[in-house]
């Protein structure tokens, strides 16, 4: 990019990370299989990006992009090649919101496809029979926590829109992979472990637990009833998901598990086409994800927050710095709670949330020398044209982090797209439809349990989401995607990997892995391993709350978009083993 983010020891960190000599860190191991080849997390290429999760997924996108497929098309081989080897984290069970950037018409576009409640959907039904909310761990594992999944019907819009490839081609390498098997890796093993309760109750403990006994990492993981449906699809495209015989078993076995999703349901379900919230920091424009999301607004209200505190005059691990985003994160995550929801149904402060006066209002909240002991929603609506139709209504704090997978792919046409997408709880519910091999999400658990609120559970509505699929601007010209999975740490994740590009010019990798915090109130702290103790406890003595362990928050798949270089640099977080591929052409062919 022309304004080069510089640091006086990144040119050398960023040779080494090319070259493969950076050590992995985090929780993941690389696979040791051949079949996985030889990867890494960090590539450079000039005709073509693809960083994901798991390096079988980047290496089918990389493959659609040699082949001549634009980012779109290599993004939709991504997604449905991450349905067979992450199935707990993501797949065509659940939604997500797919941004692209398209190279010809310089036009940043969301394609939404979010899950939708079931027309059964009722207010009250994550309430027992006195009202009181039903803990979490059971309403998140029931047939009523299934929202009616768009990544299907997003993938064919988005394909209809911008590809260049039919979808029977592009969900080839995932059948092969369904039909064939691939070696379980260490990520997968874990949550197949960590999980075996939640998957022995349904149909999924034939194919995760065969013998009753978790699948381990290095284990072939065949999945045939899975390449069946996708087979099915192949033949019959998205009807015959969303209709016949495949939604049926769908809305069938969500009622057994006490849901309400019929066949109509998943016949009527539609996605929407969305323009992005547009922000800037430090001279750079941002796109991210709206409503019925709340990271977009969140991360750029928390960036204009801190842009006047003027954050890297403060050592990247100094109390300070961490002080300043605890302190920011809390103000940003009671906004949060009051004032998110979906469009549709309710209205949503955006311009009041982002409001210079309002922004300056909130930044008066924060002290350096002190916590703020009382963070609370501000007042927002004086900002607006309109006003609340709704009412705040208090939450159980007992949600679980939830976890999903976000990918990127740009391409040699110009087209970027940032690509988050999910199923919520790892597995989702838990539940596989008999049969077809696909596990079904539990999105609807991200409504509120309590009624009343933005975000409570209406039929057809869209849960509030934490997704933020975002990408970075220079000049009018992209120069940056950036996403995460994470649940309510996604945006926190999304932000300071931009903190740590643009105001600490660090390099990507670099920006990538420095340790995160989370917080979204006085009682809720995460850390990762990496930050001083000796800070810890300054923190902790002004108020702050960090436990003694810390954690792994997120997984940044980034790509920077280099026009000065002509070249893309992809960037996997080490968190999980997944992979940056790029790609290399001797010759250049005319845009798609």
């Amino acid at each position: 990019m022309r304004r080069v983010w510089k640091a006086s020891i990144a040119m050398l960190l960023s040779i080494l990370l090319v070259a493969g000599t950076m050590p992995l860190t985090g929780n993941a191991k690389k696979p040791k299989d051949e079949e996985y080849g030889g990867y890494s997390q960090v590539d450079v290429g000039k005709d073509g990006m693809v960083a994901s999760a798991h390096p079988l997924a980047s290496k089918i996108g990389a493959d659609v992009l040699k082949k001549g497929g634009n980012a779109i098309d290599a993004a939709v081989a991504v997604q449905f090649a991450l349905n067979v080897v992450e199935p707990m984290m993501s797949g065509i069970g659940g939604g997500g919101f797919m941004m692209v950037y398209d190279g010809k018409t310089k036009e940043t576009t969301i394609i939404n496809s979010r899950e939708r409640a079931p027309a059964g959907a009722a207010p009250d039904m994550f309430l027992d029979e006195n009202g009181k909310p039903i803990p979490f761990a059971e309403r998140s594992t029931g047939g009523t926590a299934v929202g009616v999944p768009g990544t299907l019907k997003g993938l064919e819009t988005a394909l209809n829109k911008w590809g260049t490839r039919p979808m029977q081609q592009l969900i080839g390498p995932a059948i092969k992979l369904a039909d064939k098997g691939f070696p379980i890796d260490s990520v997968l093993a874990d949550a197949i472990a960590n999980n075996q309760d939640n998957l022995g109750r349904t149909a999924a403990g034939k194919v995760f637990l065969p013998k009753g006994e978790p699948l381990e990492e290095g284990d072939r993981l065949v999945q045939k009833d899975l390449a069946k449906t996708l087979k099915m699809i192949r033949a019959g495209g998205t009807d015959a998901f969303y209709n016949g015989k495949f939604a049926d078993a769908l809305a069938g076995v969500v009622q057994d598990f006490g849901g309400s999703m019929t066949s109509e349901d998943l016949a009527g379900y539609e996605v929407t086409i969305d323009e992005p919230i547009w922000g800037e920091y430090q001279g750079y424009e941002i796109a991210s994800m709206p409503p019925p999301s709340s990271g977009g607004v969140f991360l750029l209200q928390m960036l204009k927050i801190l842009d006047d505190f003027n954050l890297s005059q403060y050592d990247l691990k100094s109390w300070e710095k961490y002080h300043l985003l605890a302190e920011t994160m809390h103000l940003a995550y009671a906004d949060r709670a009051v004032y998110a929801g979906d469009p549709e149904f309710v209205n949503v402060p955006v311009n009041g949330l982002l409001h210079p006066d309002y922004i300056k209002e909130r930044q008066e909240l924060i002290s350096l020398n002190e916590v703020n002991p009382n963070p609370e929603a501000g007042d927002p609506w004086k900002y607006e044209n309109s006003e609340a139709n709704f009412e705040a209504a208090e939450q159980p704090n007992d949600r679980q982090y939830g976890e999903t997978t976000h990918f990127s792919v740009t391409d040699r046409w110009g087209n970027v797209v940032s690509y988050t997408t999910t199923i919520e709880q790892v597995f989702g519910t838990g539940i596989m439809v008999p049969g077809y091999g696909l596990m079904l999400n539990n999105e609807l658990t991200d409504f509120d349990a309590v009624p009343g609120g933005a975000n409570e559970v209406q039929p057809n509505k869209r849960p509030l989401s934490s997704m933020t699929p975002t990408i970075v601007f220079e000049d009018g010209e992209p120069v940056l995607t950036v996403g995460s999975p994470g649940g309510p740490t996604i945006i926190t994740s999304v932000l300071q990997t931009i903190l740590y590009a643009i105001e600490y010019d660090m390099e990507l990798k670099a920006a990538v892995e420095e340790p995160r915090i989370y917080t979204n109130n006085l009682n809720s702290y995460r850390y990762e391993e990496g930050i001083p103790i000796d800070v810890i406890n300054r923190l902790n003595g002004m108020g702050h709350n960090y436990g003694p362990s810390p954690t792994t928050i997120g997984n940044v798949q980034s790509i920077l978009i280099d026009h000065d270089k002509g070249n893309f640099k992809g960037v996997a977080d080490s968190s999980r083993n997944g992979a940056a591929i790029g790609v290399d052409l001797k010759g250049k062919g005319k845009r798609k």
